[in-house]
Parts: C-alpha cells; structure tokens; sequence
C-alpha cells in the first residue's frame, strides 16, 4: 500500500498555444552585422568601420569588413529564410551603401542591392520590413558633429527620402530607428557602441536629435509612399524592477525609467518630454537644443510599436552593492545613465546566456502590458526576442541547442498570454535569423537560428531553427 504522502507525482503536459489569425512570424537582422562588403559598389566606413578598426574596441579586434557576406549570399539566406516558412523579414538599410557621405543623391548600386533583396523576399511571399537605421552612420556625418548635432537629424530626413523614393513601391512596413537608446546612450555616454565618445551632455543631446530624426524621417516616408504604408519605430524598453519594496528603490526605477524609455516613449507617443527626466538631468542641461516646433515634429502617429526584449533590469538606490557597469551594457568607467550616478545595478536572479543576461519571460509579458495600457490604440510588435548560448557543430555537422529552444519557449508562451490578458501584439520577430558580427563582442556571440561557420560562411541551420519553423508555419507553440 502507497501511502497519500508517497504518492508518485503526475505532470499534466503543457497544453499547445494557437497565436491569433494573421500574427505575423519573422526574424531579423541588421545591415553592419551581415552585409560585409564594406569598400563595395560606394559604400564608404559607418562610425562601426571606425569603432571596429580602433584597436581594443572590439573582442579579437573583429570588424563587419565580411561578417556573414550577406551582399553576395542573399539569394542562399532567402532561400534559407522560405524553407523555414518564415512569413517576413526585419532587415536594415546601410546608410553608407545608399548615401555614402551622408548628403547628396544616392548611390543606385547601393539601391539596387536592397531592390534586388526586396523582390526575391516578395517572390517567396516573405513581407519584407526595413529598418532606415540600425546604428550605421556614415563616417562624415559623425566627424561633422553625429547625432548631437541638429543637423544629422536633417540629413537622416533626405536619406529616408531617398530610400522610399527607390523602394516605397515594393516595401509596405517601415521602421525609422533601431533602439535609439544604444546609438545615444551607448555610442555617446559609455561609450561602449560607436563612435565611442563619453559626453553625457552629447548623449542627452543625441537622444533628442534621434527623436527629431524619427519625427522627420515618418513625414518622409509617408510622403513617398502609397496609402496604409506602416510606420513604427523599434524601442529597446527596459523592464525595470527594483531590488527591493524600498522607496529609494522605486525611485531608482522611476529614474532609469525615464532615460531607457520615457525620454523616447514621451516624445514619440506624447508630444512630450517627462518633466522627472529633465529636472534629474537639469544640473547637465537646460534642454535648450530643443526648438519650439521640435516636438510636434517628432510625435507623428505610428501604425505599431517595435518592441526589442532580451531580459529584464535590476536597480536599487546605490549603497555600494550595485554599480552602472553592471547594466548589461558593457563595461566602461563612463556611464550610461547621465543624472543618475545614485542607481545601482545588479545582476537579475535565473539563469543565464552567454551574455550573461538573465532569462525571464515573466518580463516580457509585463512589459507588454504595461506598454498596452500606457499607450492604447498603439498595436505591438517584438522586433527582437532571443538569446546567445555556445553554440558548435557536433561531428556529425548538426547544431542543437536545446537552451535557446527552451528560451524562445518561455518569452512566446509570455507573448501567448499577453495577448490572451488582452495586449494588442500583433507579430514576432526572431533575433536573429544568422549568426553575425555582435558589435563589441565581434563573432564571439551566437545569436542566430542559423549556424555560420565564418571561415567557409557555411549556414547550417540550428535546431532551434527548425523549431521555430514549425512554430511559424502553424502559429501553434507546443506544450512544454
């Protein structure tokens, strides 16, 4: 006789996840990670060709010259992208490849590259998204004064012209900025990103001329392309949580709040910058380089919100425990945060990647819902979700990576019940579809569904590729 106390315990199997009709399933990438070709058919250095050149920027001074070759192998990684019934593409225009010195007509090699790229996604019925900027600025602009300076917002206006002008007949959803929290924040705060400048006055400066850059370059595309073309723009939202119930805890979380999201989501979704933000940051600036009409420029209506999670953030009011080289976002003595030296960070609890960020989808879904209810009526999209782990080819030639398998599990079964509690999410984008060139971690990080074996530039795709093939083709997530 088995007594009650020793009863064997029965797991109930997780039940499947039909996503709603009409979710979009994609992957994505960006132009400086893939492309290589970087002296090719005009194109001239990005602030990343610099930044990766200097020495001691990049791990094993690695640059994106090559990367994954994508210019000349784009036919095999559409190919590739069709036999895993992925239904669309998340990619970035090079800006030096269309505009090399960031003023002036466009380079029509450059177009047709991207003409080419779009077609043969059509041909296959892949809906093909473009990102006008994912952190590549041409050198000149940068050495004219970057994104401080008024004027690169301007010119960021004329190149997104020109791109609809050239592709706005073929691509129907456009994305103006890539996480522009990193181009300032990172590119010149800690300096960490290119162009690797350590000004928190520039950063706060960059981060205005961002936003402008967004507002002007919407007005563009909306200008040069036909009616129910989308245009969004893509955040890295911090999900911020405090290390503890305390009140100066909470208020760190208010802090970095407002410099990871608000100082964007104000004026994008609001008309508005947060008046928290400016009165912490009042001892570095007096905004002045914000103009009378620069916020109606930038608050322009968007069709959805890209949303770009990895893992969620940990703060407390500094005592000594935490510090801001410990945000995730690389090491540096200089921080990211300008006005909040008192806020610390600390390492999340769970497991980790291999880039040492915690994994919790409990974050993903709140954000989702905190973002559904501050903005309704403003449909979501993940532009980014996944994860780096060791990955390798066994012997026998095949990759399988079980974590990153269980990993994307986890976040869309968060996605799932999101939408299930009533978030308006309407699609999600696999980061990423290749192996690729990780900015200041060079080819040392793995994020790819697709295997690269960079010598060869063989693809091989991973396990969790075929996964979420399935998934993708059925939009049903398997029980656990």
């Amino acid at each position: 006789m088995v007594t009650a106390a020793h009863q064997p315990t029965v797991s109930t199997p997780e039940p499947s996840r039909a996503f709603p009709d009409g979710f979009l399933w994609g992957s994505a990438t960006a132009s400086y990670q893939i492309e290589g070709a970087a002296a090719e058919d005009g194109r001239t250095p990005s602030i990343w060709d610099t930044y990766a050149r200097t020495p001691g920027r990049v791990r094993n001074g690695d640059t994106g010259d090559t990367a994954t070759d994508h210019y000349h192998r784009w036919r095999e990684d559409v190919a590739l992208m069709a036999d895993l019934g992925i239904g669309a593409y998340r990619f970035s225009l090079a800006w030096p490849r269309i505009q090399p010195t960031g003023r002036g007509p466009a380079v029509q090699k450059g177009l047709d590259f991207y003409r080419r790229l779009v077609d043969e996604l059509l041909s296959k019925g892949i809906r093909p998204v473009a990102t006008l900027y994912h952190w590549d600025l041409p050198q000149e602009l940068e050495d004219a004064g970057g994104w401080p300076e008024r004027a690169t917002a301007e010119r960021f206006a004329d190149y997104a012209a020109l791109a609809a002008d050239a592709l706005g007949d073929r691509v129907s959803t456009w994305t103006t900025l890539n996480e522009p929290w990193c181009s300032a924040f990172l590119g010149y705060g800690s300096g960490v990103h290119a162009p690797g400048r350590t000004d928190p006055v520039a950063a706060l400066r960059a981060a205005h001329h961002l936003n402008l850059a967004h507002g002007l370059a919407v007005q563009a595309v909306r200008d040069r392309t036909p009616a129910g073309t989308a245009c969004s723009v893509t955040l890295n939202i911090h999900h911020v949580r405090p290390l503890s119930g305390d009140d100066a805890d909470a208020d760190a979380v208010r802090r970095i709040d407002a410099l990871a999201n608000r100082v964007f989501t104000g004026p994008m979704l609001r008309g508005a910058y947060p008046e928290d933000l400016l009165k912490d940051t009042a001892a570095l600036t007096d905004w002045s380089f914000v103009r009378d009409t620069d916020l109606r420029q930038i608050h322009q209506p968007l069709d959805f919100l890209g949303v770009n999670y990895y893992t969620p953030t940990l703060v407390s009011r500094a005592d000594g425990s935490g510090t801001h080289t410990s945000d995730g976002h690389g090491r540096s003595t200089h921080s990211p945060w300008p006005g909040a030296d008192q806020v610390a960070f600390h390492q999340p609890p769970g497991d980790t990647t291999a880039m040492g960020w915690a994994v919790d989808p409990s974050g993903l879904y709140d954000l989702l819902r905190r973002l559904d209810a501050d903005f309704p009526g403003v449909p979501l999209v993940i532009t980014e979700n996944g994860a780096a782990f060791d990955d390798y080819a066994d012997p026998s030639g095949q990759v399988n990576d079980p974590a990153r398998i269980a990993y994307l599990h986890g976040h869309l079964a968060a996605v799932h019940q999101a939408i299930a509690d009533g978030a308006d999410v309407r699609g999600y984008f696999l980061w990423s579809l290749l192996d690729n060139f990780e900015w200041a971690h060079g080819y040392s990080k793995r994020f790819g569904a697709v295997f690269v074996d960079y010598p060869t530039g063989t693809r091989i795709p991973k396990a969790s590729a075929r996964w979420y093939s399935q998934v993708a083709r059925t939009g049903v997530l398997p029980g656990a």
